[in-house]
């Protein structure tokens, strides 16, 4: 008699253990930027494609003899400028690429995180978060100047010279804050992690504001979900409190 045949081997289940990992993550994100798109094609992210033509702008206009004291008298912002002054700027400087880096890293970066965040929490909110996350870094860089490098967030008199980072504060800030709405923790704390580990590797002025605008965007998250647990318990109290059945959606 002949020995039974062996059972054929299961494929390995990982690549659909990763699928599904990836729809619990990404898959809210993904069904909202979709949406967005199929709902209102190019005119979804205007405010990115102005943000896009505005950086390529600032970065024609900086690299010419006549325009780059311009442009640093509008939307550069260092330390050691006066507050009203650096307050001042702050908005244009968002869409001032740094010179030392290439253009096309910002403008995918302003594409890319700016998009998604004008399509799923619209434009002013975009706005107001990418200048809340810049407003961070900057404020940041001069209290930290104040405690010294003696401080383990002090920061030497020298980066009062350093221009801030320009978009990329605000991408930083903008990621997390879109990844924290839909629940994308994985991404949330991989951009973070990101970031710490780009202090310890090179440790700028750069580096610092960045984690300094992802505390800021955490704070306003924080905030965000208390008012509306407040506002939960509101309604939940006021429907209680008429005699009728609360109202399921």
């Amino acid at each position: 008699m002949s020995a039974p045949a062996p059972a054929p081997a299961r494929p390995p289940a990982l690549p659909g253990r990763l699928a599904r990992l990836a729809r619990a993550e990404w898959g809210p994100l993904y069904a909202a930027v979709r949406f967005g798109i199929a709902e209102r094609r190019w005119r979804a992210a205007p405010m990115t494609l102005a943000a896009v033509c505005l950086t390529a702008l600032f970065q024609f206009v900086q690299n010419q003899p006549w325009g780059y004291q311009f442009v640093q008298n509008i939307g550069s912002v260092r330390a050691d400028d006066p507050l009203w002054l650096a307050l001042l700027r702050t908005p244009l400087s968002l869409f001032v690429p740094a010179l030392d880096l290439p253009v096309w890293g910002a403008l995918a970066q302003i594409l890319l995180v700016f998009g998604i965040a004008e399509i799923c929490i619209g434009w002013w909110r975009t706005l107001l978060i990418g200048y809340a996350a810049t407003l961070a870094g900057t404020l940041y860089a001069r209290v930290g100047i104040e405690w010294g490098p003696g401080n383990p967030l002090g920061l030497p008199a020298s980066d009062a010279q350093v221009i801030d980072t320009g978009p990329s504060a605000a991408v930083v800030g903008l990621a997390v804050y879109v990844c924290w709405r839909y629940r994308a923790w994985f991404t949330a704390g991989l951009v973070t992690a990101v970031m710490v580990a780009e202090v310890f590797v090179k440790n700028n002025l750069a580096g610092k504001e960045h984690l300094a605008a992802i505390a800021a965007v955490l704070v306003l998250c924080v905030c965000s979900e208390a008012l509306r647990r407040r506002q939960r318990r509101g309604r939940g109290r006021a429907s209680s409190g008429s005699g009728l059945p609360p109202i399921q959606s």
